[in-house]
């Protein structure tokens, strides 16, 4: 069995495509890595400040070491398991590396900023889901942290003209690509 980890910025579509990707797998399992931020009843420390705090790092670093860790359970159990998270900057080799399943495959989604803006606002306003507040790092800020600070493993989708189906298709034919050694 494999692991694919698809990450990205907040609202370039890793959720969806992560849950269309699974669908299309046999055996699959979709492994949301932010569902161990929000187990998190109290003393949870969000990494949204420019400059978080030592705690939200290490929350972070512990949610990401726990999404590993049922991942890897998973793939134990006969299953590929799609782990989606948000993992920028060196955390993406860190966590890569975590992972002890292999084949291990890594997808970056990175559509333009622009695209990621509209995508923003049509999630705000179909589910009130709002993944940019005033005051924390911007659109702008976190992709150009993705592009400058984030390791050029595995495959780099831009996927600003993509449907979800495109998106996914491309993911299955350049899988090669994807593979992290």
């Amino acid at each position: 069995m494999s692991i694919i980890l698809v990450t990205g910025i907040q609202a370039v579509g890793k959720s969806t495509i992560a849950q269309a990707l699974a669908e299309r797998l046999d055996r699959s399992v979709h492994v949301r890595g932010d569902t161990f931020r929000r187990m998190v009843v109290n003393g949870r420390e969000e990494m949204g400040a420019a400059v978080p705090s030592p705690e939200a790092v290490r929350q972070l670093e512990l949610r990401y070491q726990l999404a590993a860790t049922v991942a890897d359970g998973y793939a134990d159990a006969g299953f590929t398991v799609v782990l989606q998270d948000i993992i920028l900057g060196q955390h993406l080799t860190q966590v890569a590396t975590t992972i002890r399943t292999r084949p291990l495959s890594v997808v970056v989604l990175a559509p333009r900023p622009e695209v990621v803006a509209r995508r923003d606002a049509d999630r705000q306003q179909a589910r009130g889901k709002v993944a940019y507040r005033d005051g924390e790092e911007s659109i702008a800020d976190l992709d150009a942290y993705l592009r400058e600070h984030t390791p050029r493993i595995g495959l780099w989708l831009d996927t600003s003209e993509q449907t979800v189906d495109e998106s996914v298709a491309e993911i299955l034919a350049r899988g090669d690509e994807a593979l992290f050694t």
